[in-house]
């Protein structure tokens, strides 16, 4: 809701992260859930490496269950808007 808003909020979005970082496994997030985090933090331009890591080895790990072409569109642009390859 802050990045659709546009309304920084940077302290949140690293809190978040590092929650994330935290996490045992990504295996509960749905994939649309893991294509909106990435989503979420680049369109609010907050980089946070290892966050950004771990949900790409999750959505590797699940390939197969990214049968939404929007999810992978969403997954995918997150990446390149953050320049991430």
């Amino acid at each position: 809701a802050y990045a659709t808003a546009q309304v920084p909020h940077p302290k949140l979005f690293v809190k978040m992260a590092n929650h994330i970082v935290k996490t045992d496994n990504l295996d509960r997030f749905k994939p649309q859930e893991l294509s909106n985090i990435v989503w979420a933090f680049a369109t609010a331009q907050v980089s946070h490496p290892k966050m950004f890591k771990k949900v790409a080895e999750a959505a590797v790990q699940r390939e197969r269950e990214f049968s939404n072409s929007q999810h992978v569109a969403n997954l995918l642009w997150a990446y390149a808007a953050m320049g991430i390859v």
